[in-house]
């Protein structure tokens, strides 16, 4: 089991930056790949970026690459995630999740999800 707890989330103006973490615990000494997903409202979850159990292998959904940064401190088993010139349309819950695979970017692929922290984007 794989306990996965968000936090960073908030209300921002377009433009302006957030820094997401994802601090993981309990069967931590196992290698896994991570990843974060959002889900805004009305719509389905969907891929925003994925790090593989090394760190070496990153990836971005379109939407945000060139703007959001993924990355993981294997010694604090912490995810995460640098946005950059948000946009209103960036504005969702944003879940981390574990997967034991050594890289995904498809939810199902993933065993373990965070509950998820609110990211809002004011125009």
């Amino acid at each position: 089991q794989v306990q996965l707890v968000e936090s960073g989330g908030g209300l921002v103006q377009a433009g302006g930056s957030l820094r997401l973490s994802c601090a993981a615990s309990g069967r931590t000494r196992s290698n896994y790949a991570m990843g974060w997903f959002r889900q805004a409202p009305g719509k389905e979850r969907e891929f925003v970026g994925a790090i593989s159990r090394s760190g070496v292998t990153t990836g971005y959904a379109d939407s945000v690459k060139g703007r959001f940064t993924i990355s993981r401190d294997n010694a604090k088993n912490t995810l995460y995630l640098q946005m950059n010139g948000l946009e209103p349309e960036d504005t969702a819950v944003y879940y981390c999740a574990v997967t034991w695979a050594t890289y995904a970017i498809v939810a199902g692929s993933y065993e373990y999800w965070g509950q998820g922290t609110q990211v809002t984007v004011s125009s």
